[in-house]
């Protein structure tokens, strides 16, 4: 194979139970270096779920659980991960409040200010009023090191509850072949 070109009629599976036909021997197959490279797989998954009602009063993040936290580590500084939150029931103990969230990769916010996302109550809702929310992202972290991924949320006034009423939020990290 010096001049890159591999010429076969066929290849048996590693279980040696069947066998991929690619032509009639002598046949040649050229691929790019992409073709096959797997870009796009989903390399793992891990998650984590939360069902405890948690509560917080501050006006900077916090994290939103313990529990509600995942460890990856990316095989290639070339790989990405997705990250999808689902969060139960966040809970507005007064109008004109506002609760942000987030998703921390270690001590970095993967949002602004505002976190991904950002949920208002109105004047006209007023108390007693949840909401459940979801969030994504597709974070690129050039590394190969155990990365943490965890919620964190934080509240303009009053007190804001996560999980209200033993609602369960979820994370979900997924490492893609970059």
């Amino acid at each position: 194979m010096a001049n890159g070109i591999l010429k076969v009629g066929e290849i048996t599976t590693s279980s040696g139970s069947g066998s991929i036909i690619l032509g009639q021997s002598g046949e040649t197959i050229t691929s790019s270096a992409t073709m096959g490279s797997g870009m796009g797989k989903i390399l793992q998954v891990v998650s984590a779920t939360d069902s405890t009602e948690r509560s917080t009063t501050s006006s900077s993040y916090v994290t939103g659980s313990n529990t509600l936290s995942v460890s990856i580590t990316p095989a290639s500084t070339s790989n990405k991960v997705l990250l999808i939150a689902n969060l139960g029931s966040l809970y507005f103990n007064t109008s004109n409040q506002t609760i942000n969230t987030t998703i921390y990769r270690d001590s970095t916010n993967l949002g602004t200010a505002d976190g991904l996302s950002e949920q208002r109550s109105t004047s006209n809702v007023g108390y007693d009023w949840s909401q459940d929310v979801s969030l994504s992202f597709l974070d690129s972290p050039s590394s190969t090191s155990a990365l943490t991924y965890q919620v964190y949320f934080k509240t303009s006034a009053s007190t804001a509850n996560l999980n209200k009423g033993s609602a369960t939020a979820s994370i979900v990290a997924m490492e893609v072949a970059g």
